[in-house]
C-alpha cells in the first residue's frame, strides 16, 4: 500500500504547478501558525480540494477572504502520504472581481442564447390552475412568504410542496439541483418557483449557473422564476419557461384570483340565461307562427280539399276510360260491318257458289278453269246453306252461251 501511495505521489508531483478557480466553504488561519488551511468547493458540483496556503500569501489578497467567497489560486498538487489525501500547495491566491464576473456570465449568456435556451419557442405556458406549486426558496425567507401568501389569498385552495435548500452559498447550486430533480419527478408537482429575494451580485450568482441552467432548461415541469427584484436578472430568469420580477409576482401569477374567476363565472351565467331566454322566446314566437298556419290551423280542411281533388281526378279518369272504350267499341263495329260484307258468307248469301274438284289423293281444291273438270270429275259446290255433291257431265268453253 505504501508502495502504491508513493508511486501516486510522485505522479502527482509530475504535473506541474495548475490554476484552479472555486468558491471557499472553509477558512482556518490560526494565529502564531505560518500556514493556513482552506476548502475550495466547485460551485456546481459535489467536489472539494483542500489548499494549503502560506500566511503571507493570505494576508496578501485584498479583500481578505471570506467564506463563500470566489478565488482562483495557482498551486502545485501533492499527496500527503500519511493520510493519502490529495491537496494543493497555494503560492497565489486572486480574488475574482464584480468585473470579471459579470464577463464570465456574459460569455455563458451568449452561449446559452447560441444554443437556444433563451428561445420563446421552447417555453411553455404554467396550467391555469395548476394541482400543486412546486417552490424551491430559502428557509423561512422573505421570498417563501411573499409567494405563499400572495397565492394563498388569491387562490385558497392552492396547495404547495416547499423545498427549503440553500440559495446562496457554496451549498446553493446542488440543493437547488436536488430540490428541482424531486420536484420534476413528483406527478402532482404541475409548476416550479425558483424564488429568492434580491442581492448583490455575488449572492445571486447560483442563478447564473451553467448547471443549474441547463436543469431548469432540461426539466419537464414549467418552471417560474422569481430571483431578486425587477433590476436582477440572473441568467435563469432566460432560461425559465415563465419570469417574474419578484417572489410576490410569482404569487399572484400562480393562480388566478378567485374573486375575479367569480366574477367572470356570474357574468357568463348571466350571459347564458340571457341567452337561453332570448333563444326559448324566440323558438316560442316561431311556433305560435307555425301553429296559425292553415295547415296547423284546420289539418281537416286540407284533407277534405284535396279529397274532393282525388274524387275530381278519379271521375275525369273514369270519364276518359268509358269514352275510350266506347270510341273502340263504335270503331270495331265498323271494322266487324266491313269484314263481314267483304266475307265469302256474304257473297254465297247473294247467290253466289264456290264449286271445288277433288284431287286423285282426296283433297278438296276450288275449280278455276273448265279444263279442270273433266266429263266423270266428281264436283263440291259450296252453297249459302250447305253443299252438294255433282259430276260432270259435259263441258261448255268459254264464249259459247248455249
Amino acid at each position: 500500500m505504501r508502495t502504491v501511495a508513493r508511486k501516486i505521489a510522485e505522479w502527482i508531483n509530475r504535473l506541474g504547478s495548475v490554476w484552479v478557480e472555486g468558491q471557499v466553504t472553509q477558512l482556518s488561519a490560526r494565529p502564531g501558525t505560518g500556514t493556513a488551511f482552506i476548502t475550495l468547493r466547485d460551485p456546481s458540483a459535489e467536489v472539494s480540494l483542500s489548499l494549503t496556503c502560506p500566511m503571507g500569501v493570505l494576508r496578501s489578497v485584498d479583500p481578505p477572504l471570506t467564506d463563500g467567497a470566489r478565488v482562483v489560486v495557482h498551486g502545485k498538487p501533492s499527496v500527503y502520504l500519511a493520510r493519502g489525501s490529495l491537496s494543493l500547495r497555494v503560492d497565489e491566491i486572486r480574488a475574482v472581481g464584480i468585473g470579471e464576473l459579470l464577463a464570465r456570465i456574459e460569455r455563458l449568456r451568449r452561449l446559452l442564447a447560441a444554443e437556444g435556451l433563451f428561445s420563446s419557442a421552447r417555453k411553455r405556458r404554467p396550467p391555469f390552475l395548476p394541482n400543486r406549486v412546486g417552490l424551491i426558496t430559502g428557509r423561512g425567507s422573505a421570498a417563501e412568504h411573499d409567494v405563499l401568501t400572495n397565492a394563498s389569498a388569491r387562490w385558497p385552495a392552492v396547495r404547495f410542496r416547499v423545498e427549503n435548500v440553500a440559495v446562496q452559498g457554496a451549498q446553493a447550486v446542488p440543493g437547488i439541483l436536488g430540490a428541482l430533480r424531486a420536484l420534476d419527478a413528483d406527478p402532482e408537482v404541475d409548476v416550479i418557483v425558483l424564488a429568492r429575494g434580491g442581492g448583490s451580485v455575488e449572492d445571486l450568482l447560483p442563478f447564473s449557473d451553467e448547471a443549474l441552467c441547463r436543469a431548469v432548461a432540461a426539466c419537464g415541469t414549467p418552471v417560474v422564476s422569481a430571483i431578486g427584484h425587477e433590476p436582477d436578472t440572473p441568467l435563469v430568469d432566460h432560461v425559465a419557461d415563465v419570469r417574474c420580477s419578484t417572489p410576490t409576482a410569482a404569487g399572484r401569477h400562480l393562480v388566478p384570483d378567485v374573486t375575479e374567476e367569480t366574477r367572470k363565472v356570474l357574468v357568463l351565467r348571466d350571459r347564458a340565461r340571457r341567452a337561453l331566454h332570448g333563444w326559448v322566446d324566440r323558438e316560442r314566437r316561431l311556433l305560435d307562427s307555425v301553429r296559425t298556419r292553415p295547415a296547423l290551423a284546420d289539418p281537416h280542411q286540407w284533407l277534405a280539399y284535396r279529397g274532393q281533388e282525388v274524387a275530381t281526378l278519379r271521375e275525369r279518369g273514369l270519364r276518359a276510360v268509358v269514352t275510350e272504350l266506347n270510341t273502340e267499341e263504335t270503331g270495331l263495329r265498323s271494322v266487324r260491318s266491313r269484314l263481314t260484307t267483304l266475307g265469302p258468307a256474304a257473297t254465297l248469301a247473294r247467290g253466289y257458289a264456290v264449286v271445288q274438284h277433288v284431287d286423285e289423293d282426296g283433297t278438296p281444291r276450288v275449280l278455276t278453269s273448265v279444263t279442270d273438270a273433266q266429263p266423270g270429275t266428281r264436283l263440291r259446290v259450296r252453297v249459302a246453306d250447305g253443299a252438294v255433291r255433282a259430276v260432270v257431265s259435259d263441258q261448255t268453253p268459254r264464249g259459247d252461251r248455249r
